[in-house]
């Protein structure tokens, strides 16, 4: 059973005889059960009967049904309403438009609105570089999906995908600063959702790309940033390598490898992996290889859409074919963003000494990480109720701010390069260990840290 943990917290509304004995039998109940109580609060207490709100860590909805179930055949006991937390905190959605300024009398209106308003409109129409600075423009972003690889869950469609992109605006608020407002798509017409994001760029001063699927989301990436005049950023992509950059770095610290003696291997050749291998190369990887549904990419494989061609003529150095378990074979790094439970033991055993496992497929990783802990030296995954949680919120809220900031009309490699050493350098020698190789997600110095890493390599002229 998965681990229980506050993604599936429900709070049961139980009635139950008034006894000394009561709270014991309650969270015993759950104990066996496999749950985890965080709370436990006595709302009422009437005629020998006590009402209780028993707050239980669950492992999915199936097991919060089972310790409900559980607790209702207990003698005298009756369950009442069960409240899914996770649900709670997103009714009536997550976030809201603020207004900055007061708002108190006729002054304030006709300053804020009309008639004053007018002369901005006017000044603006004049000099268009002034919207940036007089308007939200210089502070926000837009977050675009088509709902077409929500998570790890697939095509949900543009209202479905809604949840996930007013999460990662509440989180580009709280952790930089910067106003994010979701733009869910109801197209998946590669032509449409270009033209749609340009006719709304105005508004913006960048664009965060958010669960759009492969291969479709590179032709978008591509042309959005040659057509506009903002920076473009795929999250799926490149926060995701930015953050494994990062990890691995940090990871091989830990085990005392240079990763230019190392064989990595990437299960996963869509919109993330594709990116990590990409980001990976500019630091001289000894061997990438990567895998997919079909197996081991190498040059010639039937079938290949033109990212996977451009992969395979990037990696597998070695020219190996096969299936994942094949390419594992004396690795020293397995990158997963993939799927969940494709990798097995056997395939961590025949790993190289000192091995490392980030295995990043969400909700449910590659591998049990305590199966994975056997052999691998460190491991890491994308949940949060283990160590080593490498989260693109690491990345994202500090690469918008430092794009915003500098007034960066692109962003480039070196920028992400630099972010990705920023945030691994957060993590100093005192506090480095093969269970904290990435710094907290709550840590208030990522998010400028990173920000400053992106504002001086924006400074600096690109690569010819």
């Amino acid at each position: 059973m998965t681990t229980p943990g506050p993604g599936y917290s429900v709070t049961m509304r139980v009635d139950v005889p008034s006894a000394p004995t009561a709270a014991a039998e309650l969270t015993g109940v759950i104990g066996r059960c496999g749950g985890v109580v965080t709370a436990f609060d006595v709302v009422d207490s009437v005629g020998g009967m006590m009402t209780v709100d028993l707050t239980t860590n669950a492992a999915s909805e199936e097991h919060a049904t089972e310790m409900s179930q559980a607790l209702g055949e207990l003698p005298g006991v009756t369950v009442g309403k069960v409240s899914d937390r996770t649900f709670l905190i997103h009714l009536g959605g997550k976030i809201e438009v603020t207004p900055k300024v007061p708002l108190r009398h006729r002054d304030d209106l006709s300053r804020a609105y009309t008639p004053g308003v007018a002369r901005v409109c006017l000044d603006i129409a004049a000099h268009p570089e002034n919207a940036r600075r007089l308007t939200i423009k210089r502070n926000t972003v837009a977050v675009v999906t088509d709902g077409t690889a929500v998570l790890g869950l697939g095509n949900l469609g543009p209202a479905a995908a809604l949840p996930v992109m007013e999460g990662k605006a509440a989180l580009f608020k709280k952790f930089a600063g910067v106003d994010a407002w979701p733009v869910c798509l109801d197209t998946t017409d590669t032509e449409e959702i270009i033209r749609t994001v340009k006719i709304i760029a105005p508004v913006y001063g960048g664009i965060n790309l958010e669960d759009i699927a492969a291969p479709r989301c590179f032709e978008i990436e591509r042309r959005l940033r040659a057509e506009l005049d903002i920076p473009v950023f795929h999250d799926d992509q490149h926060g995701t390598a930015i953050c494994v950059l990062a990890a691995l770095r940090n990871a091989l610290r830990v085990v005392g490898k240079r990763i230019e003696d190392c064989n990595i291997v990437v299960s996963g050749a869509g919109a993330a992996g594709s990116a990590i291998i990409r980001l990976l190369l500019h630091r001289g990887p000894a061997n990438i290889t990567a895998v997919d549904v079909v197996g081991i990419v190498h040059r010639g494989r039937a079938g290949m859409d033109p990212n996977l061609t451009e992969i395979a003529s990037l990696t597998n150095g070695r020219g190996l074919t096969g299936s994942l378990s094949d390419a594992m074979v004396g690795a020293d790094v397995f990158i997963g963003v993939s799927a969940p439970d494709i990798l097995v033991e056997q395939d961590v055993e025949a790993m190289a000494p000192g091995a490392i496992i980030f295995a990043l497929a969400n909700p449910d990783p590659e591998i049990d990480p305590t199966i994975a802990l056997r052999y691998a030296s460190v491991v890491a995954t994308g949940r949060s109720d283990y160590p080593n949680q490498i989260n693109n919120v690491l990345a994202f809220p500090g690469v918008f701010r430092g794009l915003l900031d500098s007034g960066a009309r692109d962003i480039t490699d070196e920028m992400m390069l630099a972010a990705s050493d920023a945030l691994a350098d957060v993590v100093d020698a005192s506090r480095l260990n093969a269970s904290y190789i990435v710094p907290s997600v709550f840590d208030p110095s990522v998010a400028g840290a990173v920000a400053d890493a992106i504002i001086s390599s924006a400074r600096v002229p690109a690569r010819p």
